[in-house]
């Protein structure tokens, strides 16, 4: 039976945390390992969390960013056999609502506009899985909330955990 999944896009199709941490090492100089983070709430995990912020408002920011390992061909799978939704919290920062959007038709062209969901609260979804790594999103899903993995998260479990897209393959016995 096809099955409704909505998929987040930051830190789970989208490797926002490294790009994060790299425009950051751009623009300070400062270099911060990516293991370093783990278990920090992402305004703590740089040591100047207002200029790490900032980043988010620059043009580009999001567009740039690199695909997650795995997720293309995952994606590409899962929509063999379930209804597919990409929906992110695009309205927060002024560009990512139209980077975002360029990024899936760039990565993910075979995504149909009518399957993107561009919104501020996600808590409004009726889908029978939502896949994010926020449990901000996650706490309120009226399906089932997967919790992707990602720096932020690794202490919270509260959630069924999937680390990779692998997992979440196996997950669905694909």
């Amino acid at each position: 039976m096809r099955k409704k999944i909505a998929i987040d896009m930051d830190n789970v199709i989208v490797d926002i945390e490294q790009h994060w941490l790299d425009i950051y090492e751009k623009k300070t100089g400062i270099v911060i390992d990516r293991a370093s983070i783990q278990g920090k709430p992402e305004a703590e995990a740089f040591p100047d969390p207002e200029a790490a912020r900032a980043l988010l408002f620059e043009p580009g920011f999001f567009k740039t960013a690199p695909i997650m390992e795995g997720a293309l061909e995952a994606v590409r799978k899962l929509m063999e056999h379930h209804e597919i939704y990409i929906v992110s919290a695009a309205m927060e920062f002024p560009n990512s609502l139209g980077e975002k959007r360029e990024w899936l038709g760039e990565f993910f062209p075979f995504i149909s506009w009518r399957n993107m969901v561009f919104c501020g609260d996600k808590s409004i979804f009726d889908t029978d899985y939502l896949i994010d790594d926020h449990v901000k999103n996650l706490d309120y899903c009226k399906g089932i909330p997967l919790m992707f993995t990602a720096a932020h998260n690794v202490h919270i479990n509260r959630h069924t955990r999937v680390n990779n897209w692998q997992e979440v393959l196996d997950y669905f016995k694909l």
